[in-house]
């Protein structure tokens, strides 16, 4: 994975970024490091991933828990412990996901609950557990990692879709409902990445031959790296964006732009 270079811009602050043992996640991570923060950050079992994570950020930079964000107490803990750990809380990424891939009618009722509960319950509860450790502080920046999914639907991932389209909807109502305590929240919905999550679906339509040439056609930028999303990310996270808050921001190569 390549690093990105940073320019100081969240120099200070203390990030939380769930789901970051691979993938979006870790670029994210990694990139708030770079950029200067305090960053813990927590998966659910991976624990090897989380120290690869940390392994390619500046020493000293990152901290890592194992937490399930599906989870009231982990997630709770995860926020307290930023707080004893770095003394405060700036910047939540929820970004921790998963992705069931079945037609509707053979999506068994714990593999909807899953989703449900990692991709939006997981989303609520990193926001109400951040916002009042932001509130304490004076303000903050929460980002939600949505998708292309959280506009237009999908065959093979009812849940999925559903998920993302309540992130959507979450950040909007809770952007609105603190924009008075200077927490923004949005939303970055990124389309085809390269990442582990993909690899399933990859296999089930075909392969990653057949998945490139699909992306000639519907996602005309091509393949997206995490690295990618990372970097909008990172404008979310930092004062630039301090106007920002309520809004969604497609990162998806122009895929739904057609």
């Amino acid at each position: 994975m390549s690093v990105l270079s940073g320019k100081g811009r969240l120099t200070g602050k203390v990030a939380i970024v769930t789901g970051a043992a691979s993938g979006i996640g870790r670029a994210i991570a990694v990139a708030f490091a770079n950029e200067g923060a305090k960053v813990v950050i927590t998966t659910d079992r991976n624990l090897e991933g989380l120290k690869q994570t940390q392994a390619l950020a500046p020493e000293g930079s990152i901290e890592y828990r194992l937490a399930d964000s599906a989870s009231a107490k982990d997630v709770e803990g995860v926020v307290a412990f930023a707080e004893e750990r770095f003394g405060r809380l700036d910047v939540l990424c929820n970004n921790a996901g998963i992705v069931t891939d079945a037609m509707l009618v053979d999506t068994t009722e714990e593999d909807w609950d899953r989703t449900i509960n990692v991709n939006l319950k997981g989303t609520f509860l990193g926001c109400k557990y951040a916002i009042p450790a932001m509130k304490r502080v004076g303000g903050g920046s929460i980002i939600n990692i949505g998708s292309i999914n959280s506009f237009i639907g999908e065959p093979l991932h009812v849940a999925y879709c559903a998920s993302k389209g309540g992130v959507l909807m979450l950040t909007k109502t809770a952007a609105l409902e603190h924009a008075k305590d200077k927490i923004r929240v949005n939303v970055v919905c990124p389309g085809w990445v390269d990442t582990p999550m993909n690899t399933e679906y990859i296999e089930n339509i075909g392969g990653r031959d057949k998945v490139e040439q699909m992306l000639e056609t519907v996602q005309p930028l091509g393949t997206g790296q995490p690295e990618q999303i990372a970097s909008t990310v990172v404008f979310f996270a930092c004062d630039e964006s301090s106007l920002v808050t309520g809004t969604s921001l497609l990162v998806d190569g122009g895929f739904t732009a057609q």
